[in-house]
């Protein structure tokens, strides 16, 4: 057992299930036990993630047969390529709707094999083992699972709760210093959409944060799961509020589609998204030169990038932008800031403001 977790919910009525927070995590078999109700499971993981915890997370799940399934690592791979290997892996080893698939590792890990879940003999049930500060904080919680496009990030997937969602903040030592930036670019956010008091928190333990600092970690990811456990709780399937998690995602899905998947990591993107959308909400008078600065001066103090790539013109950002989930009816839908602390969805946004924001940040 471990000596400190924290729990939360995200309540879903049937479909509700817990967030454990904590050290060691990965050698308390309670907390992954009431989650696998048949006799197999199936882990998911990839080249990178599965020598450092797989063994560990095998120990838990000892009274069930188990097959794994080890992915090559890096956001090029989230395809349909590697969601019909993990399908042809499955059914030659005879799995049923009773198997639980075990999701151990990052972000695309995790979105992947949930789609996988989603989709196997129309849906089995998964558990969330996130092993990276992003997936920790925003992927692993809500049950958006999917898979990436040529033409677009994240067009083709399902929405599918998992069972539990379990973050070993253990495994965070092993991960490398860009990796660890990208995932505080996503609390960041959380900040900006609705918790200006979060922000100053974050201001002042950066350097905590990029230390490593237990504490400071368990903090920063209990907060953030506290933000979004409430958003999809109220708002599951994006109907409304929940979009507000989409603060720079348009911009940044734009920067990583036009890139290439993994040339640009996802928080590095939102990073400078997130930019884009202070200075298209600056554009509206909503914020202004100080807030633009102070958001940019945090970001920079995370490590991350705060321009976009040179590399993609104003018309390239136009139109890959409007391959967008975000786009309804043919209308894009930006989330945009109307104060620090304050985010709001709008589609009425002015469009000469946005291409001017464009071609400044392409120049």
């Amino acid at each position: 057992m471990t000596n400190s977790i924290k729990t939360l919910h995200v309540n879903l009525g049937l479909r509700s299930y817990p967030i454990h927070i904590g050290t060691g995590l990965l050698k308390d078999s309670e907390l992954i036990a009431p989650h696998i109700h048949g006799n197999s499971t199936v882990t998911i993981s990839n080249t990178t993630v599965a020598p450092l915890y797989i063994e560990k997370l095998h120990q838990l799940t000892e009274q069930v047969s188990n097959i794994d399934i080890i992915l090559p690592d890096g956001e090029e791979y989230k395809n349909l390529t590697t969601l019909e290997k993990i399908y042809t892996e499955m059914l030659e080893a005879r799995c049923d709707r009773k198997t639980t698939l075990l999701a151990l590792g990052g972000g695309v890990v995790g979105d992947v094999s949930g789609f996988a879940a989603a989709s196997y003999q129309r849906g089995i049930n998964f558990v969330q083992i996130p092993t990276t500060l992003l997936a920790m904080v925003d992927s692993s919680v809500g049950g958006k699972t999917g898979v990436n496009h040529p033409l677009g990030k994240n067009m083709i997937g399902a929405f599918h709760q998992p069972q539990c969602v379990i973050i070993d903040t253990e495994t965070l030592n092993t991960l490398d210093d860009r990796q660890l930036s990208a995932g505080i670019a996503e609390i960041i956010k959380y900040g900006y959409i609705n918790d200006l008091e979060f922000i100053d928190w974050l201001d002042k333990n950066m350097e905590k944060l990029l230390a490593r600092d237990p504490e400071a970690l368990s903090y920063a990811i209990y907060r953030s799961c506290e933000h979004k456990a409430k958003i999809v709780a109220a708002d599951e399937k994006e109907a409304g509020q929940r979009a507000l998690l989409n603060l720079g995602h348009t911009f940044g899905h734009a920067i990583e589609t036009g890139m290439g998947y993994g040339k640009w990591l996802h928080g590095e993107a939102i990073s400078a998204g997130m930019v884009m959308a202070a200075e298209l909400s600056r554009e509206h008078g909503w914020i202004n030169d100080g807030d633009v600065k102070d958001i940019r001066a945090l970001l920079k103090k995370a490590n991350l990038p705060v321009d976009p790539p040179r590399e993609i013109n104003a018309e390239q950002f136009s139109k890959l932008m409007s391959i967008d989930k975000k786009v309804q009816d043919g209308v894009l839908h930006l989330v945009l800031m109307k104060s620090l602390g304050e985010s709001v969805i709008s589609s009425d946004f002015d469009k000469k403001a946005l291409q001017k924001v464009l071609a400044r940040q392409a120049s």
